[in-house]
């Protein structure tokens, strides 16, 4: 990864960027699925800046670009991680990677035990990663033509 990249938290007032930068990276999964209403594309603006008020998510930045961005929940000993993305033209940096491992280390400073996130089956970079991470499948749910797949991660 680039020397550039800095990670920080997640804040209400990154809601517009974010939004943004969510859309672009969220149009592949929309063709890979045909669903041009999945949720993340589909998100308000103000549904986002309300998500952001308490949240343990991260974003990563180049300069003063947001390049990335994932969120975070604490529920427990549970961390549950959501909407991963990362600038369409910056994939394959590792920012993927960096911002899961910080958000990680923030459940864990929570009292986070155990990680979990889902993505669909056809997502198949994404199952990559996940599983390169250290996740494995916990579940999996059918879908019309695809499945969701749970995956967790213990954080001891």
């Amino acid at each position: 990864m680039s020397e550039q990249i800095e990670v920080r938290d997640i804040r209400p007032e990154d809601a517009g960027e974010v939004l943004t930068l969510q859309r672009a990276a969220f149009v592949n999964e929309a063709i890979i699925y045909g669903d041009p209403d999945m949720p993340p594309l589909t998100q308000t603006l103000e549904e986002l800046q309300a998500e952001l008020v308490d949240n343990l998510g991260c974003v990563a930045l180049d300069g003063a670009r947001i390049v990335g961005a994932v969120r975070a929940r604490h529920d427990g000993d549970l961390l549950l991680i959501g909407r991963i993305a990362i600038a369409p033209d910056q994939q394959g940096r590792g920012i993927g990677t960096t911002l899961l491992a910080a958000v990680e280390q923030r459940g864990r400073d929570a009292g986070a035990r155990l990680a979990e996130l889902f993505t669909g089956s056809l997502s198949e970079a994404n199952l990559r990663l996940y599983q390169r991470e250290g996740y494995t499948e916990s579940e999996r749910v059918p879908g019309d033509g695809s499945d969701q797949v749970f995956l967790q991660k213990k954080l001891d």
